[in-house]
């Protein structure tokens, strides 16, 4: 299942920004001492206690009829809607203004669990300031300083504490996958096509799709799967409407939920630089891959040159999905769509392929033994042995003597020669080193 979701909302300059860059471990959102800098939600992700979850950072919430205010309000409430926990930031200096009462008043409409951080509590004499944001009825206030991390132990203990209890489907054995891509690349059309209905609306408006659509179906050999229709991903800069951005966050939760991803590309308009960062969001996110390149029909004068010069020109653009099959289509003709179901089942099970410890270890000293490990400084890595740890991606831990003294590209060797030895076709591998204790 995907993972929680958590917004973070509040009125303008209370520090949203600043307390959702400290929990996401990175400067990820723009800081200003200035109301309304945060104009759109950004994303990322987050962790505590082993517990993973994305976040929405949101623009300000102020009610008024300005243009770009309403469109901020606009904008938090749709991650509000999105959102399993909110993490509401009012602000110790301001103490409990009418604005906080009116954004109260928002989530509690919402019926989503609400977690409140009082900010700007730099110090001890300001903690018994916190007792007048039990008038917002929200329950217990957290203070909390977002500048210096002060109190964001016990804030995130309550917000990873309010997330639901997965019901994630036990008896659902159906492969989930996903078909994402940029606009108008036929991915609705391929959806109809591999189920031959009009399952979802098909439009040459680039933009149709507006949300994640669920769909089950069975293949001819009985294998369940649960197909995933995403709306175009657009470059940021081309994001206008509200309705775009709430899609791509769902686009975004349905990567994360899905066991193989289709990144569908267009035959016709040949490979943009946009399509390379949609493929980047499925690698990152561990999934299974397939490139698909679809109105393969429409590509006038082919010989058989053709399908292998568009390979290699993927291969070039794409390197960091050297390891996604290719398969060309045609949602219009249905060419080939009737091997995807293998396709998928197979970069499925490689995904969840384990291999023993002794099996892989054998791999690992043959490697060794052909192409002895580097030094540095005149010291040699010596690495001791190798276990798989996780499947989906599959994960393989290296104990080493010295992790720095691992470079790079013995690393992409080492797993390059566990591809050799195993098919893993269309997953990516997740090497870590540690050093033995």
């Amino acid at each position: 299942m995907s993972n929680p979701v958590v917004a973070v909302v509040g009125r303008p300059n209370v520090g949203k920004s600043t307390l959702f860059n400290r929990i996401a471990g990175q400067r990820i959102s723009i800081v200003e001492d200035t109301p309304g800098v945060t104009r759109d939600r950004i994303y990322a992700h987050g962790e505590w206690l082993g517990k993973h979850f994305n976040m929405i950072d949101t623009g300000g919430i102020e009610l008024s009829d300005q243009p770009l205010l309403t469109q901020i309000r606009q904008q938090a409430e749709i991650a509000i809607d999105e959102a399993d926990v909110i993490i509401f930031v009012v602000d110790i200096e301001s103490g409990v203004t009418d604005a906080d009462e009116q954004v109260a008043r928002i989530l509690y409409r919402s019926d989503k669990p609400v977690v409140l951080a009082v900010n700007k509590v730099d110090n001890p004499e300001r903690r018994s300031d916190i007792y007048d944001f039990y008038s917002l009825g929200l329950g217990e206030p957290y203070p909390v300083s977002s500048v210096h991390g002060v109190g964001l132990g016990d804030l995130l203990d309550a917000v990873i504490g309010s997330f639901p209890e997965n019901a994630a489907n036990d008896t659902d054995n159906s492969i989930r996958f996903s078909l994402i891509g940029r606009p108008n690349v036929g991915k609705s059309s391929m959806v109809n096509a591999i189920l031959g209905e009009n399952r979802v609306i098909v439009s040459n408006v680039a933009g149709t799709t507006r949300d994640a659509i669920n769909t089950r179906f069975q293949s001819a050999d009985g294998q369940e799967f649960t197909m995933i229709d995403t709306a175009g991903i657009r470059k940021k800069g081309k994001i206008y409407e509200n309705t775009e951005r709430y899609a791509l966050m769902r686009a975004m939760r349905a990567i994360d939920d899905s066991d193989v991803v289709l990144v569908v590309l267009n035959a016709e308009e040949g490979i943009r630089e946009i399509d390379k960062h949609i493929a980047g969001y499925a690698h990152e996110a561990g999934c299974g891959v397939i490139i698909v390149v679809n109105k393969w029909d429409t590509i006038e004068n082919r010989d058989h040159r053709t399908m292998t010069d568009f390979t290699n020109l993927i291969r070039s653009e794409f390197q960091y999905l050297s390891y996604a099959p290719i398969i060309f289509v045609s949602a219009k003709t249905k060419q080939r769509l009737n091997k995807l179901p293998a396709l998928i089942k197979e970069v499925h099970a490689h995904h969840e392929r384990r291999i023993k410890s002794s099996v892989l270890n054998n791999v690992i000293m043959d490697a060794i033994a052909a192409n002895p490990t580097p030094t540095q400084n005149g010291k040699r890595l010596r690495i001791f042995y190798a276990t798989q740890v996780a499947t989906a991606p599959p994960t393989f831990v290296v104990f080493v003597n010295d992790p720095e003294l691992m470079h790079f590209s013995y690393e992409r060797y080492l797993e390059n020669q566990i591809r050799q030895a195993f098919d893993f076709t269309g997953t990516p591998l997740h090497l870590i080193k540690r050093q033995r204790q």
